[in-house]
């Protein structure tokens, strides 16, 4: 989710500036990175980066990285993948001699009583009220914690509650429904680019039926709380004692004295029972039926639940690490299949990744409550469960950015504001820090006069980003090691913030603020976003309300990533030109930090899509590539659909997932040494893939080669082969000198005239 419009993109372009690719000066010696391991060869330093003196791209060169977890692997620049199957240690989680962070047991402030809700929108435009307001823009319903304007001040999406006149008497209140204790609230100025207003003292007020209002007291006196001293920090009032009432009226006292009566609130409160039952209603609408550990958990935590989760189903789970952070905490992930550890054959990988943005946490709970969930229920004979696990083999990475999300964690999930923990330690936005490679595209559609040249798959990552004095996150390049090394068909990662489903392209062409930039398989991607927006509980909502200042039910809740802003190095459009895999990016609530209150619902918001969208990967067509005479797989085979500008490969052991939508394709596969094939393949709308297997056969020059190579001798059908294969060649060129002596002949006879 962007901040404040305008004001992120000029942040990530002079981050993408710095981050684009750097390199030493011309005496300098310059350290490739090792994208094929899962460790950093050195750690990176924000004082060591450098402004690049030139930018260029290496097609085809043969590049040996070393590593430290074996022998050298060899790889293409231009392929950028794996050709033999590579696999990630199983990680003991009970090992004691893990790093840590500094304070990593700090934990939380403990609230007495949850929020309410306004961040989340729990509580309804309709329970906010004020005694004035200076424009619909800045009403009550706009005086939300953590709320985010638009990108000019004065339209109807502005950044908080502000009063039209500025007296003591001004005040937002908050209608809670039914009887509370109210414990406390905490406050925020207001959100904008252009304007700083804020509250510096307040009181507060409590009713049980809006007319005759108590204050809330410190011993005799009435209690005046102590405000913010900045627009963004969320500040905690706690109330002396706790007060039970329906009603709370937030009253400001002191403000900024250049500024305006303007502020976001959240209010903490325990609903008490209604002795009536009217609302009983209520409380059984909200939480699940599924038993699972519905909590935010800290890296130790989630260590815990995994090892945990792990040891309850050792049949078909396993955890590995994938990496280190820069703090040195790794990377861990969950992987689930019914022969865990090892590719299978015709098998497609699917991967969830979460925490790319360390405080937007909802995605790392969804995951970790998913392992729980699909352990669960494969253990009580689940059969959609059974088929998911035995077909798929799925990877859930629940924290990229471990660093940030401990960061945000020692706040709470009220205090940490909208900004605490997104970053990495060394200040890296992960989600702007994978190679851009949508500008390598079209630099080279603009310079090629030849398109038939042009790739438009497996864009190779440019020198200068490999470099170890590049910025890079260790975080970002052991995802990327992660791409290259397991043969990913389909992807989603999460966010927080909104609710919208976004795909690729998220970079714009010409670096506009936002523009409509779709790839080759628009539908596809589209069709992608809808499964996972249409089954969600709060997007298919056409009544809820905006999270922010953008309404996305217009758009029935999915966007071009591109024609919402402009994200240069995003992940899914890294992974869309440089791997085989599809991935969108799913905004899954308002709340960027939910209380852990609202993890229930939440999951149960989101359980379905999940499940969902892990299916699509069997959609389209799949198959395996073999040589005709040996059986063998075929790796790197290229998979071209026709009327489809962007090509796939094939895997180490010659099987390919190409995603499609319902409809008829000739497909051609092409691979170095052998014939191209075509056929026609059919997908259907059943949820499973049309099989098309190929077998090629190899040119007279590759079996000459390989029979060379061996120290074989050739067999008369392939002499036969070659001779003819000559004597074409021979005749081809005899008939153009002659053409050419037919041409000089004329031409001087001309000349004599």
């Amino acid at each position: 989710m962007a901040s404040y419009g305008t004001l992120i993109f000029l942040i990530t372009f002079l981050i993408g500036m710095k981050t684009a690719f750097t390199a030493g000066d011309s005496s300098a010696t310059t350290t490739s990175y090792d994208f094929t391991s899962n460790q950093t060869l050195a750690t990176t330093r924000l004082n060591t980066r450098q402004t690049p003196t030139d930018r260029k791209v290496v097609l085809g060169k043969s590049t040996v990285f070393p590593t430290t977890a074996g022998p050298a692997v060899r790889t293409t620049t231009k392929a950028s993948r794996l050709t033999t199957a590579v696999s990630y240690n199983t990680e003991d989680l009970s090992e004691k001699n893990e790093q840590k962070p500094s304070k990593e047991d700090d934990e939380p402030p403990k609230l007495e009583c949850p929020p309410l809700g306004l961040e989340s929108l729990r509580v309804k435009d309709t329970q906010l009220q004020a005694s004035s307001y200076k424009r619909r823009g800045l009403g009550p319903h706009r005086g939300r914690l953590n709320i985010q304007s638009g990108i000019e001040d004065g339209d109807i999406y502005d950044g908080g509650w502000c009063a039209r006149h500025e007296d003591k008497n001004q005040w937002l209140q908050v209608d809670a429904l039914v009887a509370t204790r109210f414990t406390g609230v905490i406050i925020q100025g207001r959100n904008s680019i252009w304007s700083w207003n804020l509250v510096e003292t307040f009181k507060v007020q409590f009713s049980n039926d809006s007319i005759s209002w108590k204050p809330c007291m410190n011993g005799t006196e009435e209690a005046v709380f102590e405000g913010n001293q900045d627009t963004e920090t969320p500040v905690l009032a706690v109330f002396p004692e706790s007060t039970v009432a329906r009603y709370i009226r937030i009253n400001p006292q002191t403000w900024y004295k250049n500024g305006s009566i303007c502020l976001r609130a959240e209010v903490l409160g325990c609903a008490l029972p209604d002795p009536n039952n009217i609302y009983q209603w209520q409380a059984q609408q909200e939480g699940t039926q599924d038993k699972l550990d519905f909590r935010h958990h800290n890296y130790k935590e989630m260590r815990k639940l995994m090892k945990s989760v792990q040891e309850a189903c050792p049949d078909i789970m396993r955890i590995y690490s994938i990496g280190k952070s820069y703090w040195g905490l790794k990377l861990y992930v969950m992987e689930i299949s019914d022969n865990p550890g090892k590719h299978e054959l015709g098998e497609p990988e699917f991967r969830y990744v979460a925490g790319i943005h360390g405080n937007e946490v909802l995605g790392r709970e969804l995951l970790l409550n998913l392992m729980q969930y699909i352990c669960q229920e494969y253990k009580r004979g689940n059969p959609r469960i059974i088929h998911l696990v035995k077909e798929t083999r799925i990877h859930l990475l629940p924290s990229m950015n471990p660093d940030g999300y401990e960061i945000a964690y020692k706040k709470g999930s009220e205090l940490s504001g909208w900004a605490l923990g997104r970053f990495s330690y060394e200040g890296i936005d992960m989600n702007h820090n994978f190679a851009d490679l949508n500008t390598v595209m079209w630099k080279a559609i603009e310079l090629e006069t030849d398109k038939s040249k042009l790739i438009n798959h497996y864009f190779p990552i440019p020198e200068q980003y490999t470099s170890e004095e590049a910025f890079v996150a260790p975080e970002t390049r052991a995802v990327i090691s992660w791409m290259q090394t397991i043969p990913f068909v389909l992807s989603a990662n999460f966010h927080g913030g909104e609710l919208v489903v976004t795909y690729p392209f998220d970079m714009t062409r010409d670096w506009a603020p936002r523009e409509h930039t779709p790839t080759a398989d628009d539908s596809f991607f589209r069709w992608l976003a809808t499964v996972y927006a249409s089954t969600n509980h709060v997007m298919s909502n056409l009544d809820r309300r905006p999270c922010h200042y953008d309404d996305f039910v217009r758009h029935n809740n999915i966007i071009n990533g591109a024609n919402w802003h402009t994200v240069p190095g995003s992940m899914n459009d890294f992974s869309y030109l440089h791997t085989n895999c599809f991935e969108v990016t799913v905004e899954l609530s308002c709340d960027k930090f939910p209380h852990a209150s609202e993890l229930p619902i939440e999951w149960e918001n989101n359980k379905e899509s999940l499940l969902i969208y892990m299916e699509q990967v069997h959609r389209g067509i799949k198959g395996v590539i073999r040589d005709k005479d040996t059986e063998a797989g075929i790796a790197d085979a290229i998979i071209k659909v026709d009327d489809i500008d962007h090509h796939i490969r094939s895997a180490f052991d010659g099987d390919y997932w190409r995603l499609l939508n319902p409809g008829d394709y000739q497909v051609t596969v092409m691979a170095e040494g052998y014939f191209p094939a075509t056929r026609s393949c059919r997908v259907e709308y059943e949820h499973y893939p049309t099989i098309c297997d190929f077998r090629l056969t190899k040119t007279p020059k590759q079996r000459l080669r390989d029979i060379l190579a061996k120290g074989g001798k050739i067999p008369k059908d392939l002499q036969l082969r070659l001779r003819e294969l000559r004597m074409r060649k021979l005749r081809a060129t005899t008939k153009t000198l002659n053409q050419r002596r037919i041409a000089q002949q004329k031409r001087a006879r001309k000349a004599h005239r």
